[in-house]
């Protein structure tokens, strides 16, 4: 692992490691630190131990920030992904779109075969028409969107289309199960 010492950079009362990142646009930032503490929380509160010889002694703390850094490590992930996050870590990774109300059934049942597979999967059972349903998707970033219509019910099955826009060729629903499940087993960086 690379790294660098940054001089008098280091907190005044014991060393610390910081991990920096940097972002789309080349800034760094600080996602976590470990910290050596030999002053400040023992002696603020007032911490001892008992020694093999039975003496009390002064304990060293070693103390980290996580709950600052997880939230930072997410900002720098989404603006580096500029929200359009792999499909294996994206929030929600298909939306299931029903031309018409009569296909809301099939929809949640095409979106109950994806979730067997562990696929996080959504159904857009609003009033937008179809056109709508795919822009609201895309623009949500949602990496498949999957129409639904007659022809699709009766065949059981559905053609993806990208956040990209790009029409994939229609694949029977177990198929399509086993196949997004394999890309986000594989957790490619896309």
């Amino acid at each position: 692992m690379d790294y660098r010492v940054k001089e008098k950079d280091g907190a005044f009362y014991a060393p610390k490691i910081d991990i920096q990142i940097e972002d789309a646009l080349g800034r760094e930032w600080q996602t976590a630190t470990i910290q050596v503490d030999l002053v400040m929380l023992p002696e603020r509160f007032d911490l001892t131990y008992v020694d093999e010889n039975g003496e009390e002694q002064r304990p060293v703390a070693i103390h980290r920030a996580i709950y600052g850094s997880l939230e930072r490590f997410i900002g720098v992930l989404t603006e580096h992904f500029a929200g359009a996050f792999p499909f294996w870590c994206a929030p929600v990774q298909a939306v299931v779109v029903p031309i018409a109300d009569r296909h809301i059934e099939a929809a949640t049942e095409l979106a109950e075969v994806l979730r067997s597979r562990g696929i996080r999967v959504e159904v857009d059972e609003s009033s937008n028409r179809m056109q709508n349903k795919i822009r609201l998707a895309q623009e949500q970033k949602v990496p498949y969107m999957l129409v639904l219509g007659d022809r699709e019910i009766e065949a059981r099955t559905a053609a993806p289309r990208t956040r990209a826009g790009e029409q994939q060729p229609p694949q029977d629903w177990d198929g399509l199960a086993d196949r997004l499940k394999a890309e986000a087993d594989a957790r490619r960086p896309d």
